[in-house]
């Protein structure tokens, strides 16, 4: 038993046999050898000698070509004979006589025990042995594999003949002109029937076979070949350490140097430097561990397990790249359905939001068109009661016969508390009927009613009002003050500046809707819908077919007022906007008016009625500047005003917004965000009706039908994802 720099016997060794290594005295003696003349120790028939390889304790190995074929052999002859034990070798030469039919053993070819000198042929192998090889560092893990494999065939091979080689090691692995290895020196090797022990190298051989009484046994040729293949791998055998070397060398007889690998292969934790080798694998790990393990119960029993073992993995790596196209090709399969998916769904639900927002927007344009319409009848009915009024001699007896009444006294005529019974107190309570029995109709028709009817006289003093008052704080309320420069009173398309001199304005002559104004009271927008009340020389003009140039003479103004958005309360219930809903209405209605300012005649587009415009918002504003302020804040922006004029101007027939921005939002923020807006103008009024949804409610079903998709294709890669991890698992398992 040795280890590597320690020959078991004193078989020569050299290049090309390479039984065993040498050491660096019989280097140093080979080297000498090489300079002196070749000393053939005799002549054999068919062969020519041609150089000494080396030189050992038995004799010399030296390189010879046989005559007939002119191939080159190594011939060793055994010169030294003194203390050669001729039964082992014979029983080698046996043995290689054998396992001669085995690519994987260097072959016996001739044997010539009765020459003198005794020597027998074999192969001459031109690369030498593989510890040349190791010395120089560690091999790939092909390399390292592919002659771990070849040495596992022939042990293989040998264990099936019933030889055990007994002393696996680098010096007794050779490889031929190819690189492929043959196993040689069966010097030490044993019969799998004998009892008799066989020592090893050391670190190449397992701790049970280091006893000078242990039987034969596969399992240490195991060890050896992962000790091989360990070597191979990381440089080094396993557990050689200088540490290691000195504590055996320590140990004195052989005996007890034995003793001392026993028990440090035994006490060593498994070597580990193999699981850090670059390239390596998990299965090959597992092959190294599990012929390197100390307790043989627990080792590879034999070398065809290791070799089976060895091209099993070489099999699941020679599958792996297939394995990892059909892991590969769905997950790219998956990438690409999903890349479409990703791709053309929401191109596909982009134009179902498409499409159903001009369905929404169609829906809204049919209630602004109707809207606007039952607006415009709406003003036009009320217009009418009005005019029905005005063309009574009634109003026409107030209005002559109240000039020069005190706001006193006219107060005393509208509640009727006058006291009076002529023709003019008679006049007022006509007109207070004819305001009540409006009022009456209007409610029997669900419909909303006037906030007030008032009669001006010719110069604009109010002589009439029901109500009289709008808070029982005012006396005697807006009687007796003129108001000559509201649009109301003269027809004009805006009111005119408080101050201008009383007799300075023109009387309306044509009936009509006023210009907005707000409510002293609430803050509000109203509008007064006011008629001329014209003398009875008009009525004779009419019913005489218009003839003549004199129409006859306007005695006053005949109006009555509303909120804006009491006018249209009537209809909001159509399109959702209830008072459930108005916290957040996702649909409503609101009214724009459109006018122009300044010289320029730049369109202006100001909201009239929206539902955040309410009493309890508008009566917050502190001043009349601020509330102006505020107004001036809520218009429209100019591209929208602009395509608002044209639409008023009859140049397109309708406009709609896809994204609109509700003005109201900056004062508001739950109105901020994408709505979708359809404007409808209101005949014979400067007016245009909105109806304006929130664009996420209208499109609620396409968010619901993308989320549905990606929920799905969420689920469909997880369960996509489940299947490949099990399919993985299966496959792996099943090539493990």
């Amino acid at each position: 038993m040795t280890d590597e720099s320690t020959p078991a016997t004193d078989e020569p060794t050299g290049e090309g046999v390479g039984t065993l290594r040498q050491d660096d005295a019989e280097r140093e003696h080979s080297r000498q050898l090489s300079l002196l003349p070749p000393e053939s120790p005799g002549e054999i028939p068919g062969y020519e000698i041609l150089s000494c390889l080396g030189e050992g304790s038995f004799g010399s190995v030296w390189l010879a070509r046989e005559l007939r074929t002119g191939k080159s052999v190594a011939i060793k002859f055994y010169t030294k004979r003194r203390g050669l034990d001729w039964s082992l070798l014979t029983r080698e030469v046996e043995k290689l006589a054998v396992l001669s039919t085995s690519r994987n053993v260097v072959g016996l070819l001739d044997v010539g025990w009765n020459h003198d000198p005794p020597y027998f042929v074999m192969e001459y192998l031109e690369n030498g042995s593989l510890s040349s090889h190791v010395d120089g560092g560690a091999l790939p893990v092909s390399d390292a594999v592919r002659i771990a494999k070849a040495v596992a065939r022939g042990l293989v091979h040998a264990h099936g003949s019933g030889i055990l080689h007994c002393d696996l090691k680098p010096a007794n692995v050779l490889l031929d002109r190819e690189g492929e290895p043959r196993l040689g020196d069966f010097g030490q090797s044993r019969l799998a029937t004998e009892q008799s022990p066989a020592l090893g190298t050391m670190f190449y051989m397992g701790p049970e076979q280091a006893d000078l009484h242990a039987v034969p046994d596969a399992r240490w040729d195991v060890y050896a070949l992962g000790a091989l293949l360990y070597h191979m791998l990381t440089g080094a055998p396993p557990h050689r350490t200088p540490e290691n070397e000195a504590r055996i060398r320590a140990s004195g007889q052989l005996a007890e140097r034995l003793d001392a690998y026993r028990s440090l292969i035994a006490s060593a934790p498994p070597p580990t430097a193999h699981r850090q080798v670059p390239g390596i694998d998990k299965e090959l790990v597992r092959i190294i561990d599990g012929c390197l393990a100390a307790n043989p119960e627990d080792r590879l029993p034999n070398a065809q397990v290791v070799l089976d073992r060895l091209e099993r993995r070489e099999e699941v790596q020679a599958k792996r790249p297939l394995i990892a196209l059909g892991f590969l090709g769905p997950v790219l399969l998956l990438f690409a359905m999903s890349w479409i998916a990703w791709s053309y769904v929401p191109r596909a639900v982009g134009k179902a939001g498409d499409h159903l927002a001009e369905r929404a927007l169609a829906g809204d344009e049919i209630s602004a068109v109707i809207l606007a319409d039952s607006i415009h009848r709406e003003l036009r009915a009320r217009r009418q009661r009005l005019e029905e009024v005005a063309s009574t001699q009634a109003v026409r007896t107030m209005i002559r016969e109240a000039e020069g009444l005190s706001h006193r006294e006219l107060f005393e005529l509208i509640e009727e508390s006058s006291g009076r019974s002529d023709e003019l107190a008679a006049a007022y309570a006509a007109m207070n009927e004819a305001r009540e029995e409006t009022d009456r109709r209007l409610r029997a028709e669900g419909r909303t009613v006037d906030r007030s009817w008032f009669v001006q006289d010719s110069g604009g003093r109010q002589i009439y009002r029901r109500p009289s008052r709008n808070r029982r704080d005012q006396p005697q309320g807006t009687i007796g003050r003129n108001y000559h420069w509201r649009s109301y009173f003269h027809g004009g398309s805006s009111d005119l500046d408080r101050d201008i001199p009383v007799g300075s304005t023109e009387i309306r002559r044509q009936p009509g809707v006023s210009a907005p104004f707000r409510s002293e009271a609430t803050g509000q927008y109203m509008i007064a819908i006011a008629v001329p009340v014209w003398d009875e020389a008009h009525h004779d003009w009419l019913s005489g077919g218009r003839q003549g140039d004199d129409p006859g003479e306007v005695l006053g103004v005949l109006a009555s007022t509303l909120h804006l958005s009491e006018l249209l309360s009537h209809w909001e219930a159509m399109v959702g906007a209830t008072e459930e809903s108005s916290a957040r209405p996702d649909r409503f209605l609101a009214l724009v008016n459109v006018s122009r300012s300044g010289d320029e005649g730049v369109p202006v587009a100001t909201l009239l009625d929206h539902p955040w415009m309410t009493e309890q918002h508008l009566r917050a504003v502190p001043s009349e500047e601020e509330l102006d302020a505020l107004m001036d804040r809520l218009g429209l922006d100019r591209q929208t005003a602009a395509e608002l004029k044209r639409l008023r101007e009859g140049e397109i027939r309708q406009h709609r917004v896809r994204d609109y921005r509700d003005p109201i939002a900056r004062e508001a923020p739950e109105y901020a965000g994408a709505w979708l807006a359809v404007f409808a103008p209101v005949e014979d009024t400067p007016w245009v009706a909105v109806v304006q949804e929130r664009s996420n409610t209208a499109l609620a079903p396409i968010a619901d039908v993308t989320n549905i998709f990606y929920q799905a294709g969420l689920v469909a890669i997880l369960v996509f994802a489940v299947l490949l991890a099990v399919l993985w698992y299966l496959i792996n398992r099943a090539s493990a």
